[in-house]
């Protein structure tokens, strides 16, 4: 079931999104129903997501050090720069140009894996790596977010809404799921609580999606020309991932497997850590939370065409 709503998931998100705008069209009133549900699920969600990711598996992680070097340095030095640089120069509005950010300056940490193992690169490196991921972005966003959005934004940003949600919706499931973690090694009844709540990422950020979508039709339907306009951003973001995978794969003298894995983990970016910052930033900016949803569902069909693209012709068997 999980193997095959993984490989489903863009349709399946798809339909939730068409399915949350017909009825926020239909019922204009029933956000005020679903807004409530969207905190809660989320904290399941992030919670569900990170019990995936074993924060205790970072030494293996520091054993390949070229792999990890390249990861690194193309996630959050080459990446961040080339997007910042590249987007500030746009002419798109404020809280349009933060969505895109948000959106493209951390790395996947859950179905990053899952498009690695499908597109024949090396699974075990990926999830590995997976935890260094995440506590380095958790240090590395805020940073980004001064840097790129400048001193006075940024600190209109840093509301107390903004700090509860990264407190309550990132810091607090972290701290769960490692605890969970902890008491997998000691009881059978941890593991299978681990294994059921792997089948809930993809069905949960369905439930997401539907909700956002429900809410905020009415910005959906008039940021039509922005959509378009952050489509062939998106676009073009994935083109520019694919090659810097292989091109630093190169330079690192990465084998084949570690080569596709690096490629995949640059496609594919952290919009579930990033969505709760985007719904606390204050209401002018909730353009950001439409940009965010749109480039998750932007990417899985991008990484449908990666896993055509990256194995048979970019990265093929040597």
């Amino acid at each position: 079931m999980r193997d095959w709503m993984e490989r489903q998931q863009s349709w399946i998100y798809l339909s939730f999104i068409l399915a949350g705008m017909g009825l926020g069209m239909g019922l204009p009133g029933v956000s005020a129903w679903l807004e409530p549900l969207l905190w809660p699920l989320l904290g399941v969600l992030l919670y569900a997501t990170f019990i995936q990711t074993p924060l205790s598996r970072i030494r293996e992680a520091l054993k390949d050090l070229r792999f990890l070097s390249a990861l690194l340095l193309g996630n959050f030095v080459i990446i961040p720069l080339i997007v910042g640089i590249f987007v500030a120069l746009l002419p798109l509005s404020f809280a349009v140009q933060a969505g895109v950010m948000l959106v493209l300056l951390v790395p996947c940490t859950d179905w990053f894996i899952s498009f690695t193992h499908l597109g024949r690169g090396e699974a075990a490196l990926a999830i590995a790596v997976t935890p260094v991921l995440l506590v380095v972005q958790l240090f590395a966003l805020p940073f980004y977010l001064w840097l790129f959005l400048g001193t006075d934004q940024f600190e209109t940003a840093l509301s107390s809404h903004l700090i509860g949600a990264f407190v309550g919706l990132i810091l607090t499931p972290l701290v769960l799921a490692w605890v969970t973690e902890r008491l997998g090694h000691r009881s059978a009844r941890a593991r299978q609580l681990v294994q059921c709540l792997a089948v809930l990422p993809v069905p949960l950020l369905a439930l997401v999606v539907f909700v956002i979508a429900a809410s905020q039709v009415t910005t959906v339907t008039s940021l039509s020309g922005v959509l378009i306009q952050v489509l062939l951003i998106f676009i073009a973001y994935l083109v520019f991932a694919a090659f810097l995978g292989k091109t630093l794969a190169k330079l690192f003298r990465l084998p084949m497997p570690s080569a596709r894995a690096l490629t995949f983990s640059f496609g594919t970016r952290n919009s579930f850590v990033v969505l709760p910052i985007a719904l606390a930033l204050p209401e002018a900016w909730h353009v950001a939370v439409v940009v965010i949803v749109f480039q998750s569902l932007v990417e899985l069909f991008g990484m449908v065409a990666f896993l055509h693209w990256v194995p048979s012709k970019l990265i093929p068997e040597p």
